[in-house]
């Protein structure tokens, strides 16, 4: 697979590393996924290696559900990264909230199916290596690797 490949939205990269694909910056979870497919069929096919089909949908669903939760949850996506490192994709949200993801139950109190929470169990599921990092600046970034095999 590749040896590293970074996918960054324009207006974060102005330091970005050699290498690195600028984007549009997800505004809709549709754009996390485009660009994560992107970065993983460019190193496959740089590779000539296959990509797992499998996988590619992981990575696009958890990138999808980290950028959903900073929109509905954190104030808006303030930057937005994906690396294709070794056998696996990182994919790197921030947002402008303090706040740490949660774990709800389904159901409420009263045993009624709650609407949402899925995402975030599902993104901790899907990913060998899940992160959470306070920003200097505020806010927070959440990092999260899926394997691509």
């Amino acid at each position: 697979m590749c040896e590293r490949r970074r996918t960054t939205f324009v207006g974060a990269a102005a330091d970005a590393s050699p290498g690195t694909a600028p984007v549009a910056a997800p505004c809709r979870p549709a754009d996390a996924r485009r660009a994560v497919e992107r970065a993983i069929t460019e190193c496959c096919g740089a590779d000539r290696t296959p990509c797992d089909a499998h996988a590619l949908c992981d990575a696009q669903l958890v990138a999808s559900e980290l950028t959903a939760n900073a929109i509905l949850h954190g104030g808006g996506v303030t930057d937005f990264h994906v690396d294709v490192v070794g056998r696996g994709v990182r994919v790197c949200v921030s947002d402008r909230s303090d706040r740490l993801p949660v774990l709800r139950p389904p159901e409420d109190p009263q045993g009624r199916l709650r609407p949402g929470g899925r995402g975030w169990p599902l993104v901790c599921r899907l990913a060998r290596d899940v992160q959470v990092r306070d920003l200097p600046s505020g806010g927070k970034c959440i990092s999260a690797v899926v394997p691509l095999n």
